[in-house]
């Protein structure tokens, strides 16, 4: 069953109570974050204060993840050394531009795994891919470590680089979001949507939300505990798509049992794209725990 990343929370690594409770709030994953939101004199404070924490506190099951610093930065290299060691499920690279920047910490992230004696491959990799040149590479990014599981866009600085700023309808990220969310789906890993920073605009992130669902994002990043529900009620499958995919399943499978080439369900026919939708509806109903597995749905 595909892990659910429908919210990922940042969380400053500069900020022990956060670090220290972000968990309690329900998201799926927690980014603690060493790069934008640490100035550069509490860069290496904040790199002890995260690696402490990921050795010492149980977050009891929720992914971890490290937005490390790029390294093509100072502090790049120190960052890989220590998190590596603190063993986070991901490490987040940040301003990905090419796939050899993932090939690069893909390298870096091995060597320091054989050195401790960890299992190679055990920290996973996701790309934040928030420029210009990063989105038409977005596909060669995807493809370019099994390590990598996921990848990202970065809006603020996207918007940035391409000499504009961000909107309520978001014009100005559609081609940047297409575009990674193709380059997600033909490589087989996780997309992830960018932040909607407006904390007090609830109608406006959560017609956000509804449309980067329906564009087919994994998930969204939040900077806010109170950012979490929405984005989980909206992933969350109604009862009436989960009775109508269990019944486009149990038509399947009378078909089959039947040896009939023909199947049709209230008039209409069936075929392979909506039993795979229907497939991934009570995937993700178990995944949540709303659904499980048996035809009654309260």
């Amino acid at each position: 069953m595909r892990k659910l990343r429908r919210t990922m929370m940042y969380i400053p690594g500069n900020n022990p109570g956060m670090i220290r409770e972000g968990h309690i709030y329900g998201s799926d994953s927690l980014m603690f974050d060493l790069e934008d939101s640490v100035s550069l004199k509490e860069k290496d404070a904040a790199r002890f204060l995260v690696y402490n924490a990921l050795k010492t506190i149980d977050y009891e099951g929720t992914e971890t993840v490290v937005r490390v610093n790029g390294l093509d930065t100072p502090f790049g290299r120190d960052d890989f050394e220590a998190i590596v060691r603190a063993k986070p499920d991901i490490i987040r690279l940040p301003k990905t531009e090419k796939p050899e920047d993932i090939i690069e910490a893909d390298k870096l992230i091995s060597e320091i795994e054989t050195k401790v004696g960890m299992e190679v491959g055990t920290v996973k990799l996701m790309a934040a891919i928030e420029s210009a040149l990063g989105i038409i590479n977005a596909y060669d990014i995807a493809k370019a470590s099994p390590r990598l599981i996921a990848i990202a866009i970065g809006a603020e600085d996207f918007v940035t680089d391409m000499k504009t700023t961000r909107s309520k309808d978001g014009v100005e990220l559609m081609m940047a979001r297409s575009q990674v969310l193709l380059a997600a789906r033909a490589a087989g890993i996780y997309a992830l949507d960018t932040v909607f920073s407006d904390i007090n605009d609830e109608e406006g992130f959560i017609n956000e939300v509804k449309h980067i669902k329906q564009l087919g994002f994994d998930g969204k990043s939040v900077i806010h505990p109170k950012q979490i529900e929405p984005v989980h009620r909206i992933y969350t499958p109604s009862n009436k798509e989960i009775e109508k995919s269990i019944r486009v399943l149990n038509a399947i499978e009378e078909a089959e049992r039947n040896g009939s080439g023909v199947i049709a369900l209230d008039g209409k026919m069936i075929d392979g794209p909506i039993v795979e939708r229907a497939r991934r509806v009570i995937e993700l109903a178990i995944a949540t725990g709303i659904y499980n597995g048996g035809e009654k749905i309260d």
